[in-house]
């Protein structure tokens, strides 16, 4: 099965396309925040979460509660895809129904490869993984980039650097962020 959490108005043909708002061209009306989903353990193999996340888990212990049935849902290798708007810019900044930051730094939490190097270098880091018994690797991180630094990149302008340098010290460097994450399972 493949499920489009958070489908808005962006259906997927051939993926059980899932909202909560009624008013959405969905498949399945379900809250992502009441635990537990209605999908059997290891029954999904893609997931897209496009721009979602954010809007969920006004608490820690409802956020951690989504994760923990994202994974339990997913089958070993499923392919989670994360896109979110980047927090310092202004479409994460101004909508008033943005809840929560999600960066690939916080979804690093959720790797238990990343969490064991955290664990035996005595890091202050949380093993969210470890803590939770589920496993996310990341496969890969991209960036949209806005204006002027996508044409600055693209003329070779600007170092990369550089460009990490801005997307830390100023608003609006980046418009959104997509995370590729797999769920590894123990057999």
């Amino acid at each position: 099965m493949r499920l489009n959490l958070g489908c808005g108005n962006r259906k997927l043909p051939g993926w059980v396309n899932v909202d909560m708002s009624p008013g959405c061209h969905l498949d399945q009306l379900v809250d992502l925040e009441q635990i537990p989903w209605p999908w059997p353990d290891d029954s999904v193999e893609e997931v897209p979460l496009s721009h979602v996340l954010e809007h969920l888990g006004r608490t820690t212990a409802v956020y951690l509660d989504i994760f923990k049935e994202l994974y339990r849902v997913c089958a070993d290798g499923a392919k989670v895809t994360i896109i979110v708007p980047h927090p310092r810019h202004d479409f994460f900044l101004n909508d008033p129904t943005h809840v929560r930051a999600v960066t690939p730094e916080g979804l690093a939490h959720f790797s238990r490869k990343i969490n064991q190097k955290w664990i035996s270098d005595g890091a202050a880091n949380t093993p969210l993984a470890v803590c939770l018994a589920i496993d996310f690797d990341i496969v890969g991180t991209k960036y949209a980039l806005e204006e002027p630094w996508f044409g600055r990149a693209q003329r070779g302008q600007i170092s990369k650097a550089e460009l990490d340098q801005a997307v830390r010290q100023f608003n609006n460097v980046v418009t959104q962020t997509a995370v590729e994450l797999k769920a590894v399972k123990e057999k």
